[in-house]
């Protein structure tokens, strides 16, 4: 993902710091101040942007700290931004009416349908479908953030894991020749074991919090009325955007060089494509129903600002890992294989760990070419390996809020609707909790 300048071992363990100021910025400003983060994420994002892009600029040059940007820009932020924003505009305009009670039984009915079909639509385009439904399923309910918390969990990062189409990482290992349905074939068991103890945890959590709630819900309820989709347009546009995606990663029809860095056509193509379904979106949509749905741009541009800094500030980080042995993180490179024999656990530690921190597709890239590259042999030889790195890319993006982009743009939208969701380590306390046993157990089971 990341040019191979013979730089990479060049940069020292303390270029990192911008990307932990950015985190702890995330996990500690709002709360300390929250009002003073609304107001000013954007400058805070583009202050450490800025504290590791001035220094690389004064002592690598122009030349070298252009062409690492437009890599980040052209290869990372753009598609990536561009597909959040055209499955938040579409998915903004589907609207699901009638009568939806937050029980237990419908929040997990709601949660696993988001599940399944994060797979077919991606975790972005599941999350922004189905979490405004579960928010005004729920509206009645006092205890509920435990709903959201549970929501990021399945829907939008471990429902993904079973197409390419699901989650970045999984996408990446697919343009590096990994056929489309291995994943569907590995993954499906170890998907399971996951979405069944954690939904019987979430029954069993969802539970106890609604025996807790002081009135009825039934009772304050709307009117029964029978359930409607509005905006089915959209559902179409939903369609043309996995179709996009699927055929961008399917056909190649050359490359661009911009500034040095070789873009696919097929990828200009599909950000051009996924713009104009999301223009049609708007435009085919009405306002009435977009507003009574609660559809603001406030999280979409959060997401925006915040990994625009991220993804700068994560570039050392990434190059570091690039550089393997010879980098300054190479205790990790070197902790992943024995003598040349992959630790397929240390696989789906490291990863995944990582994951929940970085960004996990170039993360997956890392381990992916760290044991060995070829798709092929990964897929027959070392197909363990590769499941350790799939699954653990997948699975712990759940970890924080950072660790897959819908995570951040669900708290946006529940935050938005009165919903006073975890501070960051609040946040990792309950996905931990959740989380952490259930990968110990598959770990040790299948590695």
């Amino acid at each position: 993902m990341y040019p191979s300048s013979g730089t990479e071992a060049s940069f020292p363990l303390f270029s990192i710091i911008p990307f932990i100021g950015i985190l702890l910025s995330i996990a500690l400003i709002p709360l300390v101040n929250h009002h003073f983060w609304e107001s000013h994420y954007g400058k805070i994002s583009l202050f450490w942007g800025l504290s590791f892009l001035l220094p690389v600029l004064f002592v690598f040059g122009f030349r070298f700290t252009a062409h690492n940007l437009a890599h980040t820009a052209l290869l990372e932020y753009f598609p990536f931004i561009i597909l959040l924003f055209a499955l938040f505009t579409i998915s903004g305009g589907i609207q699901i009416k009638g009568t939806l009670v937050g029980t237990p039984k419908l929040n997990s009915y709601l949660i696993l349908l988001g599940t399944m079909l994060a797979s077919l639509i991606g975790t972005t385009g599941a999350a922004m479908l189905l979490i405004r439904p579960i928010i005004r399923a729920n509206k009645y309910r006092k205890h509920k953030v435990h709903i959201i918390v549970f929501f990021i969990i399945l829907v939008a990062n471990i429902g993904g894991a079973l197409s390419p189409l699901g989650d970045p990482p999984l996408f990446i290992g697919f343009l590096k020749g990994v056929e489309f349905f291995w994943t569907t074939q590995h993954l499906l068991v170890p998907m399971l074991i996951h979405v069944l103890f954690i939904i019987i945890l979430f029954f069993i959590t969802d539970t106890y919090f609604y025996n807790k709630e002081e009135v009825d819900i039934l009772d304050n309820s709307e009117s029964k009325k029978p359930i409607e989709i509005q905006g089915k347009i959209n559902l179409l546009l939903i369609v043309g955007v996995v179709l996009s995606v699927y055929m961008s990663g399917s056909f190649k029809f050359g490359d661009i060089s911009i500034y040095g860095t070789d873009v696919a056509k097929q990828a200009i193509l599909r950000d051009l494509y996924l713009l104009m379904l999301a223009y049609l979106s708007w435009n085919l949509t009405s306002k009435e129903l977009r507003k009574s749905n609660g559809f603001t741009w406030f999280p979409i541009l959060e997401v925006a600002k915040l990994f625009a800094g991220i993804f700068i500030t994560i570039i050392p980080v990434i190059l570091i890992l690039k550089a393997g042995e010879k980098g300054a993180l190479s205790s990790i490179i070197s902790a992943v294989n024995d003598n040349g024999n992959p630790i397929n656990m240390m696989y789906f530690w490291l990863t995944g760990i990582l994951s929940s921190f970085l960004d996990n597709a170039p993360t997956y890239l890392v381990f992916f070419n760290t044991a060995g590259g070829d798709a092929k042999i990964l897929m027959t030889e070392l197909a363990q390996t590769l499941l350790a790195i799939s699954s653990g890319s997948v699975f712990f993006g759940a970890l924080t809020y950072i660790g897959n982009a819908p995570n951040f743009m669900v708290r946006s939208i529940a935050e938005e609707n009165g919903i006073k969701m975890p501070s960051f380590f609040g946040y990792m306390a309950w996905s931990s909790a959740i989380l952490i046993p259930i990968f110990l157990i598959y770990s040790i089971i299948f590695f």
